[in-house]
């Protein structure tokens, strides 16, 4: 029998939960991108365009990614492709969600979500801060305030440039706008919780 030196069976097991959140981010994209295609055809420019500004806040993606993505999508009858010639340039290839998709689409939305596991390293640090510098570990914390500061503040200019109407009643919106504008509220929420424990941590230790 095979002697397992300490840790190997923790690396296999990270291994094997690398593998499972692959799967996971590898269906979740799909996703992400045949909802893009329902909203509107595009081609893969588009699409890592939209991931850019919008999805991608969500659930990032490369351009690679988001092209090999199109093309087992393809593959699996799930979105089509259409050739659009262009002047001087190569064509252009329009993917458009199949009625197979849609269908796909509705059952995946029909399923419960996962609910996600919290992994934290900031936190982590912070339980074990007394075994080192808490000066470090503060500035840490002040590093992750000022990001996730900024990225409230994207959040909160997409709502008063996207939703203009939302700002004074959100149910004036109905439709894909409202869920659209739903999503992006999780975010603000999300990102205002982060940064007002972050500013609880800092007050807490700089006063001990």
């Amino acid at each position: 029998m095979e002697h397992v030196p300490p840790h190997r069976g923790y690396r296999q097991q990270v291994a094997h939960h690398g593998v499972t959140a692959v799967t996971v981010l590898h269906m979740a994209l799909d996703h992400a991108i045949m909802i893009s295609l329902a909203e509107r055809p595009g081609t893969g420019y588009e699409l890592s365009r939209q991931f850019s500004t919008s999805l991608g806040h969500f659930w990032p993606a490369t351009r690679q990614q988001i092209y090999r993505t199109l093309s087992r999508l393809h593959d699996g009858g799930l979105v089509t492709c259409e050739d659009v010639p262009q002047q001087g340039r190569p064509d252009k290839k329009i993917y458009t969600l199949s009625p197979t998709g849609e269908d796909a689409l509705a059952s995946w939305i029909a399923e419960p979500s996962a609910v996600p596991t919290l992994r934290d390293s900031l936190g982590v640090k912070l339980r074990g801060a007394e075994h080192g510098d808490l000066a470090d570990v503060l500035t840490d914390v002040r590093h992750h305030r000022t990001v996730h500061a900024e990225r409230l503040s994207l959040y909160r200019g997409y709502a008063v440039t996207q939703f203009p109407e939302a700002t004074s009643d959100p149910t004036a919106l109905t439709g894909r706008r409202l869920h659209q504008y739903l999503v992006l509220r999780g975010g603000i929420r999300m990102e205002e919780g982060f940064v007002a424990w972050c500013d609880e941590v800092l007050e807490t230790l700089e006063k001990s």
